[in-house]
């Protein structure tokens, strides 16, 4: 087993749910932070929401309204994304105004014993 820690950059470019963070069959993260930036001159409702693979269920994390400028967290602790789930968040209104970082820990097991 392996950890490396690491940051994935994301852009909302559509008012799409976008995929920002996903796990691979070996790996699970452990996310600390998502940072997210309203880069607008108004403000905006960012959500986040996490993809459990096992129940193929999408889970709303936050919803957050960023004043023009601003920067938040919305992850409010920590979040861990087993095999094959994902991190997704939205800007539902307005494209190409919220940016940011996903800090974690990512968890190889394909190299475990047994």
């Amino acid at each position: 087993m392996s950890i490396q820690y690491k940051n994935a950059g994301f852009d909302l470019t559509t008012t799409n749910l976008t995929t920002c963070l996903t796990m691979d069959t070996g790996s699970r993260a452990i996310i600390q932070n998502v940072q997210c930036v309203n880069t607008s001159t108004a403000a905006i409702i960012v959500e986040s929401k996490f993809l459990d693979d096992s129940a193929s269920t999408t889970y709303q994390i936050s919803t957050e309204s960023l004043s023009a400028g601003t920067t938040t967290n919305i992850a409010a602790g920590v979040l861990i994304l087993e095999e094959s789930d994902a991190l997704k968040i939205q800007c539902a209104a307005t494209a190409n105004v919220a940016k940011g970082v996903v800090s974690y820990a990512l968890i190889n097991r394909s190299d475990e014993n047994g």
